[in-house]
């Protein structure tokens, strides 16, 4: 099993969606993680409905703080716009995914950053070698 971690700082969309995405294509081999270096505690309303549109239920996630993570080494961390707030976790790779915070986007946009970070998510567990599930 391998483990994956992605971090913004709200943990109320990018990192959502990843984690979702995690789940969602790589099922048991996958466990997968986020968190917010300043959490908001909750999940953006854009968020839930963006993933709805794909089958995923996101209003069962909640928006948690880098302190709740279990203390373990990770296969693979992402960070997602969090610069200097991002503080250092142990991981074999790591990657920092410039992607732009969609929280006051447009649906459409927000729909493309969604897809992005699918296409993210799906290159970096096909990388680790993790098969992915439809």
């Amino acid at each position: 099993m391998k483990r994956v971690l992605f971090v913004c700082v709200e943990n109320s969309n990018r990192s959502q969606m990843a984690e979702a995405f995690a789940r969602m294509l790589g099922g048991a081999a996958v466990e997968a993680y986020s968190a917010g270096s300043r959490p908001s505690g909750v999940i953006n309303p854009r968020a839930i409905a963006a993933m709805a549109e794909l089958g995923y239920d996101l209003a069962a996630h909640h928006s948690r703080s880098l302190d709740e993570l279990p203390d373990v080494e990770f296969d693979f961390v992402a960070t997602m716009g969090c610069g200097d707030a991002c503080p250092l976790i142990l991981a074999r790779q790591r990657a920092d995914w410039a992607l732009p915070d969609p929280r006051d986007m447009a649906p459409e946009q927000y729909r493309g950053v969604r897809d992005d970070i699918r296409a993210r998510v799906a290159a970096m567990l096909a990388a680790l070698g993790v098969p992915l599930l439809s």
